[in-house]
């Protein structure tokens, strides 16, 4: 089952399956307990008022019983004899006998024997057998309850029984079993369970087709963003987006993630595609120039430019450097964490630079409350590359002077400034000369600029260390590149 509506209204059916079965079956149950307590109760009311006839002493055979049909009665002794049962009957069972017919009275004593006595004692008598009170008594602890069955008059059914015991005036102790029907019980029961029985599927099919169509309208919009998300790769056509539902829920969250990603993929993509283009025409100008010097050498070696071939194999390796330091910074190479000294490395290489056109001028504090505060933690060789590109380009565009300066940054950090006093920076360029093969009107001469790529290399850089690149005016009236960094903490 790999469809999520048929999952979800599955699982929606076996819960409201379950849940409606455990309710159906707690609901049975006090049906029953409360309809089979309230027949023991009407047996135990009909049992009492024997038992209280038997404790003044009633004759058996002058017992009134009421409601006999619905009502079976059933007295015994305690030797468990009946003594007396009511009109019309036939069977019983669940009251410890099933006899039903009474067993003759003992030899001596009972009932019975004071009705024969001689006419001296027959005025006693006859107002013991018309019911006079005498001291018996009625048990009047809980009555023992019981389910069994009865024939009444042919007719057989389930009953719940009482049994109350009595105690004669002469100290005879009988036990009286009364009955209440069941048939209200079970008619009750098996009503509330046959409706169950046909309510409960047709209640789960219900239950299943609305989750049906809810999920289902639920994940239509997951849908249109599958089908267009299947298109899209199809296509290879990035341009396009998936439809944004007009809710606020998950999906249409999910709708503009996707929508978002698919903007900065498609960024990435065309920002890959138009550096490829841009390194594939800066390579093809220095390789062209290297093989016609190669191939006019082959030819003619008394004309073979040497130092053009080398001046051209230095920029090809250069360029072919920075192109394999952004491919390895676009594939999220992370930059090492040794520490290290940013004002030592300004003065290493700055005292390397012997061949450059201006001298550059170093400002390192070697004392006072900023000196030994430089420490930053990344690759010595990283960090190097982006001072040296910043000179660099100091040095294309400087008159007469080049100035770089560390110091602690306020808020922490370390600052490194190059400053340079040429044309400057047009403040609507500020941004775009840190994008790949840009370079401004006045520097597209490749003899005196580069490819356009040592900017870019340097703010990269300077990004995976977790610092920035900007820049701004200088006082002099050229550019003032700012290159900061988290301190080694």
């Amino acid at each position: 089952m790999r469809s999520v509506r048929a999952r979800a209204a599955l699982g929606a059916t076996v819960v409201v399956a379950l849940a409606l079965t455990a309710a159906g079956l707690a609901v049975l149950l006090v049906l029953r307990a409360n309809l089979t307590d309230q027949a023991g109760l009407q047996a135990e009311v009909v049992a009492r008022e024997v038992a209280g006839q038997l404790a003044l002493d009633v004759p058996y055979d002058r017992l009134e019983m009421r409601d006999e049909e619905d009502h079976p009665v059933q007295v015994t002794d305690e030797d468990g004899r009946v003594v007396a049962v009511s009109k019309d009957l036939r069977a019983i069972s669940g009251t410890g006998t099933d006899r039903v017919t009474p067993d003759p009275p003992p030899a001596a004593g009972g009932s019975a024997d004071g009705d024969d006595d001689d006419d001296d004692n027959g005025t006693d008598n006859d107002d013991s057998g018309s019911g006079t009170p005498g001291r018996g008594e009625v048990d009047s602890d809980e009555p023992h309850f019981g389910n069994g069955t009865a024939t009444v008059d042919g007719d057989t059914a389930d009953y719940r029984f009482a049994s109350v015991r009595a105690t004669t005036s002469t100290g005879v102790t009988l036990t009286v079993h009364a009955g209440a029907p069941l048939a209200a019980e079970q008619e009750a029961v098996g009503t509330v369970r046959g409706a169950m029985l046909i309510g409960l599927p047709a209640l789960l099919l219900v239950v299943a087709g609305v989750t049906w169509l809810v999920t289902r309208r639920a994940l239509r919009p997951v849908e249109g963003i599958r089908r267009e998300m299947a298109a899209i790769t199809a296509s290879e056509d990035l341009s396009r987006r998936v439809p944004e539902p007009g809710s606020r829920d998950e999906i249409a969250r999910l709708a503009r993630t996707t929508n978002e990603t698919l903007t900065a993929l498609e960024a990435s993509v065309e920002r890959q595609r138009r550096f490829v283009a841009d390194a594939s025409h800066e390579l093809r100008s220095p390789i062209a120039s290297l093989r016609t010097q190669l191939e006019v050498g082959a030819a003619h070696p008394e004309l073979l430019d040497v130092p053009g071939a080398v001046a051209d194999t230095v920029r090809l390796q250069a360029l072919a450097a920075d192109l394999l330091l952004l491919a390895r910074l676009d594939a999220g190479e992370r930059p090492g964490r040794t520490a290290l000294d940013l004002g030592a490395l300004v003065r290493e290489e700055v005292s390397q630079r012997t061949g450059d056109r201006i001298a550059v001028t170093v400002s390192v504090p070697a004392s006072g409350p900023d000196a030994g505060r430089f420490e930053v933690a990344g690759s010595r060789g990283q960090l190097a590359r982006v001072l040296g590109n910043l000179l660099d380009n100091a040095e294309r565009h400087a008159r007469s002077a080049v100035t770089v300066s560390v110091r602690a940054a306020e808020g922490g950090g370390v600052a490194v400034a190059v400053t340079d006093d040429g044309a400057g920076v047009p403040p609507e360029e500020r941004e775009r000369i840190f994008e790949r093969f840009v370079r401004l009107d006045d520097a597209r001469a490749r003899d005196d600029g580069g490819a356009g790529l040592g900017l870019a290399i340097a703010r990269d850089v300077a990004a995976r260390h977790g610092g920035r690149l900007t820049v701004e005016a200088a006082r002099e009236g050229g550019a003032r590149f700012v290159l900061w960094l988290p301190g080694a903490g």
